[in-house]
């Protein structure tokens, strides 16, 4: 379906509490129900190229979880403002800046980053070691650098807020340095 005959990463589909972990986690599959936080993470191959992309869907009326699906991408876009004004931040500092927004909208941050390289498949896989290749603490390099390759870097922003209280989260990515049409 659209071009893609395979993904680079495990097709993810969480829903409920499960929508708490974080993607190295692997939760049990769990029947959704009529009230319900659903989210999908899936990193499709297009042309060689990889992709990663993130959505959640509310079942239901609950204003909470509406309010949590609503904030992912006002969130997202905060942080895609701070990427764009901010030519020099380190993967370090845009992580800084999205725990920052994210405790301002009332949410926890569900996840030990907030993003990473994509690139040409097969990139070069992503030991834990490797820092600086994720949106997280310690990732003190440029964003906006070269990889060994002397390909510009493209990064995925990731925003995973999670209500540890009632039991879900909700999650949103992209491609971050893609141009944005104007508004």
């Amino acid at each position: 379906m659209f071009g893609v005959d395979r993904f680079w990463h495990k097709r993810i589909v969480r829903s409920g509490p499960h929508t708490l972990q974080p993607y190295r986690q692997n939760p049990p599959d769990r029947v959704m129900t009529d009230d319900d936080v659903v989210f999908c993470d899936f990193g499709p191959i297009f042309d060689g190229w990889e992709a990663d992309f993130g959505r959640t869907f509310v079942l239901g009326d609950d204003p909470v979880k509406h309010r949590l699906r609503d904030d992912l991408p006002v969130v997202f876009e905060a942080g895609r403002r701070y990427f764009d004004t901010h030519p020099d931040a380190s993967g370090e500092q845009l992580f800084a800046e999205v725990l920052r927004l994210t405790a301002d909208a009332g949410w926890e941050y569900g996840g030990p980053h907030a993003g990473h390289l994509v690139g040409e498949f097969p990139h070069e896989r992503i030991n834990g070691d490797e820092i600086e290749y994720y949106i997280t603490h310690g990732s003190t390099q440029p964003m906006r650098r070269a990889d060994r390759a002397g390909q510009a870097c493209h990064w995925i922003l990731e925003i995973h807020l999670i209500d540890r209280d009632r039991g879900f989260g909700g999650f949103f990515e992209q491609l971050l340095d893609l141009p944005h049409p104007p508004r």
